[in-house]
């Protein structure tokens, strides 16, 4: 892996404002990767932070959670890193079993991960990590795939059942183009996978606006969390499957954040 930097000091107000861009050349991506890295003004050099990965969503790219909601206010309210990768358009986040080089999966645990914990004073015991839609979908996906990495988990308007997808946003052609009822959907799903969470006490949190086409298979993911006592937190309100809606989530999913740090 060939990892380039480009780093950017943004000076605010006279204050010094401290974000990199790197750009990942990786052999488990179709293309290079940028990811934006957002540290507190106020953080000291030798105080490791708690470090949050937000995913975005399908079509959209790594810049897309600071249109929404301002990264950097947000890393300096609540003393966050705050780390912002490309889901490269469509990846889903998960390893394709049919696209060799669309193993993002892979590319997170083995070379992102380690290399933010590398460059940047990371608390290892307060890792966490949210997104929304295809976003949402992927942060559930690595948690229940990884859950003694993270602290918690988050997801807003996920896409967490890869059925409801046919045909549209891109996942047939990840999993191969499988017919809808061939079982690689429920494989790579995070309503069909959620019970690997089962006897697992750690808190996670998701939530669905009532206006999104997302809303029935969030409410169907609470309800098989309940029959597994799984420690999860569903928010179900008002909202559509929009920016507008992400915007008012995201305060709340840090909030709940804030509420599980481990000190």
């Amino acid at each position: 892996m060939k990892i380039y930097i480009l780093s950017f000091l943004f000076f605010i107000c006279c204050s010094a404002s401290a974000q990199e861009q790197v750009v990942y050349q990786s052999k488990n991506l179709p293309k290079p990767d940028t990811t934006w890295v957002f540290v507190p003004k106020k953080s000291k050099q030798k105080e490791p932070l708690p470090v949050l990965f937000l995913l975005h969503g399908y079509s959209g790219n790594y810049k897309q959670w600071d249109k929404i909601m301002d990264a950097q206010k947000y890393a300096d309210e609540y003393n966050f890193i705050i780390v912002c990768p490309d889901g490269l358009f469509s990846s889903w986040y998960l390893n394709s079993p049919v696209k060799k080089d669309w193993q993002f999966e892979t590319f997170f645990f083995d070379e992102l991960y380690p290399d933010i914990q590398k460059k940047y004073n990371v608390d290892t015991k307060n890792v966490f990590i949210s997104g929304l839609s295809m976003g949402g979908h992927g942060a559930l996906y690595l948690f229940l795939k990884n859950p003694n990495l993270f602290t918690s988990a988050g997801s807003t308007s996920g896409g967490v059942k890869l059925s409801d997808s046919f045909g549209k946003f891109g996942v047939a052609e990840l999993l191969g183009n499988p017919p809808a009822d061939n079982e690689l959907w429920k494989k790579y799903s995070v309503y069909d996978n959620i019970a690997l969470l089962k006897g697992n006490k750690k808190p996670f949190l998701f939530d669905c606006g009532a206006d999104d086409f997302f809303y029935v298979a969030n409410n169907e993911l609470k309800q098989k969390c309940d029959l597994l006592k799984l420690n999860a937190t569903y928010i179900s309100q008002p909202g559509a499957h929009n920016n507008a809606y992400w915007k008012k989530s995201i305060k709340q999913q840090f909030e709940f954040f804030k509420k599980q740090l481990v000190l």
